[in-house]
């Protein structure tokens, strides 16, 4: 049989089997290996399964993930969302919208210390959303605050998304972070603006919050030492090349266990909490990886992301055409994909398209995390979303998607602005050398 039917076979069965609800890791290594085996014959895709998996977990820069998902679940377990989240409020929370924009701040805050989005939506339902409804906010516009807030750990480093998608592309982890810092805090900027806007349009739907004093200001940024070393550390270390990105992850683990532990704030038992909890999420988006490696191999024999580059130059839609024309589909896939999944799925596919056009392989990866931060809020699939409404089941999905829906339009107002003006994402990067 043709290749390119082989290709066509393969991908239907692919979204057939994530269809049946088959864990998308398992759907694209067993396609992948049987697409292979049809190509190449049983005894190679057999010596392909026994390989791949071993080269994927032993490889030293993929330390980069579990690291810093540790590092997440540290901050997490030590109590710093609460801190950032009470610090936040008392300089914000007597505005008017003053709770929701601590609530956004507190997010970005976290995020900078987290990666996780579905962790840091998580995490402030439990922490925000009952203050929100003392102060007489609507479910729906407190959970729509938490939800988009939630995306913000995406793009602000660190960032698992941004640290597979440079493992994707062999781009550089630590330019990719640092890359994500000024549209991260575009974002936040934009989220407040919007929290803004909706109280002007609708009088009453922010209620301020209680105003503190001075002193209770001054007392909220002692609480906050700890997030703010964590970051400079990581970070900070990372842009001036004390260290490589893996390093980095695990200096960060490290740090936040020893501040956790300095501050009495982790157990023997809370620590081992962490560590299975990593163990877990390292283990799911490792058995995607090892399928999307496994997947690709594939891909390359029937010579797919040539083919798609070829069809999608010859469509003559100019590079920011095309590139709109890329975005639309990632879109389109953000409502029945999650967001770790797209990108190992699709990047390998794309990636030599993105180049052949022109762009930067680092600003792409922040344009491409954007889309990604949408797929996360968006119907139907929107994992913030979900997590949320599994945190507090009292509140429906409609109710939370009908408050996301203004930070949405903020969304594709910040992707548009970042594409007009590549130089806001790629201004500290190009200053790494």
């Amino acid at each position: 049989m043709d290749q390119n039917w082989i290709a066509i076979i393969a991908f239907v069965a692919l979204f057939v089997l994530m269809a049946w609800r088959v864990p998308i890791g398992v759907s694209m290594g067993l396609v992948g290996v049987l697409g292979f085996a049809a190509l190449t014959g049983l005894d190679p895709a057999l010596k392909l399964v026994a390989l791949s998996p071993i080269r994927t977990v032993t490889d030293y820069s993929f330390a980069v993930i579990p690291m810093f998902l540790l590092m997440g679940a540290f901050c997490t377990e030590s109590g710093m969302s609460r801190e950032l989240y009470r610090a936040s409020n008392a300089w914000l929370g007597h505005l008017p919208g003053g709770v929701a924009m601590a609530t956004i701040a507190a997010c970005a805050g976290f995020g900078a210390i987290c990666g996780s989005s579905v962790a840091t939506a998580a995490t402030f339902t439990t922490v925000a959303l009952p203050e929100m409804r003392r102060y007489g906010y609507t479910d729906s516009m407190a959970t729509g605050v938490i939800a988009a807030g939630g995306t913000l750990a995406i793009l602000i480093p660190p960032s698992v998304v941004l640290a597979v998608y440079g493992l994707l592309t062999d781009q550089d982890i630590g330019k990719l972070f640092i890359a994500g810092i000024l549209p991260g805090l575009l974002a936040t900027a934009l989220y407040m603006l919007t929290i803004q806007v909706i109280g002007w349009v609708k009088p009453g739907a922010f209620p301020p919050g209680r105003a503190g004093n001075w002193a209770e200001r001054l007392a909220s940024l002692r609480d906050i030492w700890a997030v703010l070393v964590l970051f400079l550390w990581v970070i900070g270390g990372m842009y001036g090349g004390l260290f490589t990105p893996t390093e980095g992850a695990g200096m960060g683990a490290a740090g936040a266990y020893l501040i956790g532990i300095f501050r009495r704030r982790l157990s023997f038992k809370q620590t081992v909490d962490c560590l299975v909890q990593t163990l877990r999420t390292t283990a799911a988006i490792f058995t995607i990886l090892i399928g999307a490696l496994l997947f690709g191999y594939f891909l390359t024999l029937t010579q797919t992301p040539q083919h798609v580059t070829e069809a999608m130059m010859g469509l003559n839609l100019g590079s920011y055409g095309t590139l709109l024309l890329l975005l639309a589909l990632y879109l389109v896939l953000g409502c029945i994909l999650d967001a770790m999944a797209m990108i190992i799925l699709t990047v390998p596919i794309i990636f030599p398209l993105v180049l052949q056009l022109g762009f930067d392989p680092i600003w792409f990866g922040v344009i491409l995390v954007m889309v990604v931060e949408l797929a996360l809020i968006t119907p139907p699939v929107g994992m913030n979303v979900y997590v949320i409404k599994g945190v507090s089941k009292d509140v429906s999905l409609r109710t939370i998607f009908g408050g996301v829906m203004p930070f949405i339009v903020a969304d594709l107002l910040r992707l548009g602005v970042l594409i007009a003006f590549p130089a806001i994402s790629l201004l500290l990067p190009n200053q790494m050398g």
